[in-house]
């Protein structure tokens, strides 16, 4: 019998992703176990490489000998086998490498947080004190068989009260994210919070620091320091239970015994994740619910398709308050005239509402004018270099270009040879100009990628922020404008309907109970969803639209690119492999970037493991042809990419 290691190698070749053999050496028994890092060589390339020791064996000495593990990099088990049949299984579903989400969920090993790790005392298990129990009793009482159904692990939509909580300069979505936490704690089991991006991150820590002994929360994302990364990462690895708070790779992250995992407005775009193989932190949270068992909410100020059409199947259940919650919105659709940006009324809730506290405005865009045009003929201004658009930072500044940087100080149109430009679109800074000239001796505060506000006082002022970049007013804002509604709606996108009115529903959830919302310019469904607060029925009309036409998320859409010989050979290959695939499934092959061609291919949810195992086969085979084909120097390496669920279609 020999001891065998069977390793993954960390590495970004599709033909490599599956588990090696080798021989582990008298020198290293003991060592290698499940789990560790371990160094291997590869016979092929002649190098030693990184990879992780999923399993440990014993087998028949093989009729010819393997290669034997080279090093073993850490003593700890840092990979736990609950997370590589996690990242396996989301792998598979996504047509992708394990290793690629392995990477994503395991910080960068740092030798000196290992060893402190290893010396400090494992900590003690956290313990929630009786008021603070009360206190997520009460919040969650508020949902009927919402605490029940968490220690049911079930699977929840549920949508999120709209307004600000009464103590903290947070959202009342935090208090009951954090309820569950705390509930689930106190059942000696841990919980996985999911949240979009550090603002939202800010808010659920805030209200659990006031509930939980601080041994009790763990914070991950990027934004931290290496050792701190890999030290909260060891952290989890104990068996002592706790809360874990982070953006859309903490879906993976291992806490002991996860009795919930919580994902927090499923429909912002950074949850999508961009790096290969592009698993929606959603889907594998989908995942891991199935695998391990624990409780899953969604949860948000609307809904997605995505989520409604699982709420349609029984998948999920949908939880409702006991006492529905919605803001006071006002439909302004009229703009007194041309030129108005603020109709009237909204100029006159402003008014009112700066008598008490702050008013928040959102736009569309940041900086000063985000669009120029020519001002004889109205053609949009572009950059003569990359022909990007151009824009302005100031009133009378050189224009500049939004792709490439270069400023244009003797700008010609290139229709009429015009040499004046206009300003045909405000961003923040220029409403904020306009209005602070409109309201005298008034704060105006400025929000968005540039200026980052978190937090306003109670005091009067106007808030400009770009849609995601809205500051938490405390006690909520006395008034809240929507501007640029209709501009908003005229992306050619397919999912700008669910966007926008997530946008709106996010900036009137930070409105003062009573306090008005005014949306401007904008009529129809989306429009009469967000008055009446009705999310989940805009949801339901958009999968019933979408459903005879096939587009996503009725049906799942992969993305193949490469050359034209290696995307044919791929669509012909998965023809072969589902033969009842109908041939309007395929779109394309179009031109892409870098002379390559992309053809898109939309598939029944039933046929996924057959489109993922076939097209992830055409990437292993065009990556072994490449490869060949570098070593007779015969053709440049090509590469055949392919992504499964695309997050977002151009129309």
């Amino acid at each position: 019998m020999v001891a065998v290691a069977r390793v993954l190698i960390d590495s970004p070749l599709p033909q490599l992703d599956r588990l090696f053999d080798y021989a582990i050496p008298a020198s290293l028994a003991g060592e290698v176990v499940a789990g560790v890092r371990v160094k291997v060589p590869l016979r092929t390339a002649g190098r030693v490489v990184e990879g992780w020791a999923v399993e440990v064996d014993e087998i028949t000495e093989p009729p010819r000998p393997l290669s034997e593990v080279d090093a073993v990099v850490s003593a700890v088990a840092a990979l736990p086998p609950s997370l590589y049949t996690l990242a396996r299984r989301c792998a598979d579903r996504a047509a992708g490498s394990a290793s690629d989400i392995l990477r994503l969920a395991i910080p960068k090993r740092m030798v000196r947080a290992e060893k402190a790790w290893l010396a400090a005392d494992e900590p003690a298990t956290p313990e929630v004190s009786p008021a603070a129990h009360e206190w997520a009793t009460e919040t969650l009482a508020r949902y009927p068989g919402l605490a029940e159904a968490v220690a049911a692990g079930e699977r929840l939509a549920l949508d999120a009260p709209p307004r600000p909580a009464a103590d903290l300069p947070v959202g009342a979505w935090a208090e009951l994210l954090a309820a569950i936490a705390v509930t689930t704690l106190a059942a000696g089991r841990s919980t996985v919070l999911v949240v979009p991006d550090h603002r939202d991150q800010a808010q659920l820590l805030a209200v659990l620091e006031v509930h939980l002994p601080v041994d009790a929360v763990v914070r991950d994302d990027a934004r931290r320091s290496g050792p701190e990364r890999y030290g909260t990462y060891l952290r989890l690895r104990t068996a002592v239970p706790c809360v874990v708070v982070g953006n859309r790779s903490t879906v993976y992250a291992p806490a002991h015994d996860v009795g919930a995992v919580v994902v927090w407005d499923d429909g912002d775009p950074l949850l999508a994740e961009p790096l290969s193989p592009g698993v929606h932190a959603r889907d594998a949270a989908l995942v891991r619910q199935e695998l391990e068992g624990s409780a899953l909410l969604f949860a948000g100020h609307t809904r997605t398709t995505d989520v409604e059409r699982l709420v349609q199947l029984g998948w999920v259940r949908e939880v409702t308050a006991v006492r529905r919650e919605s803001p006071r919105v006002v439909l302004t659709a009229d703009r007194d005239g041309p030129g108005m940006r603020v109709p009237s009324a909204a100029f006159a809730a402003a008014r009112d509402a700066l008598a008490q506290g702050p008013v928040l405005v959102q736009v569309a865009r940041p900086g000063y004018a985000p669009v120029l045009t020519c001002a004889d003929c109205r053609t949009p201004a572009r950059c003569p270099q990359c022909a990007g658009p151009l824009r302005a930072r100031r009133p009378g500044a050189v224009p500049e270009c939004s792709w490439c940087g270069r400023t244009v100080p003797a700008w010609r149109c290139a229709s009429c040879n015009g040499a004046r430009l206009r300003m045909v679109s405000s961003g923040s800074e220029r409403t904020a100009d306009e209005l602070g000239r409109a309201f005298p001796n008034t704060r105006v505060i400025v929000s968005d990628g540039e200026h980052a506000v978190t937090t306003v006082d109670a005091r009067p002022a106007l808030v400009i922020a770009t849609r995601g970049a809205e500051p938490i007013a405390e006690g909520g804002y006395r008034a809240v404008l929507l501007l640029d509604g209709d501009r908003m709606l005229l992306a050619e996108q397919l999912r700008i309907g669910e966007s926008c009115l997530r946008w709106w529903s996010n900036a009137a959830a930070l409105a003062a109970p009573g306090a008005p919302v005014h949306l401007v310019g904008v009529e129809g469904p989306l429009s009469r969803a967000l008055a009446s607060w009705t999310q989940p029925a805009y949801a339901r009309s958009e999968l019933a639209e979408r459903s005879p036409l096939a587009m996503p998320p009725t049906v799942r859409v992969a993305s193949v690119e490469g050359t034209t010989g290696a995307v044919a050979t791929a669509l012909g290959d998965l023809r072969a492999a589902l033969p009842q695939l109908p041939v309007t499934a395929v779109l394309g092959p179009v031109p892409a970037d870098e002379g390559l061609v992309r053809a898109l291919v939309r598939f029944d949810y039933g046929a996924g493991r057959t489109v993922a195992e076939t097209l992830r086969a055409s990437v292993v085979a065009e990556a072994l042809r490449g490869r060949r084909a570098r070593k007779d120097r015969a053709a440049p390496r090509t590469t055949l990419r392919v992504r499964l669920d695309v997050p977002e279609l151009d129309l």
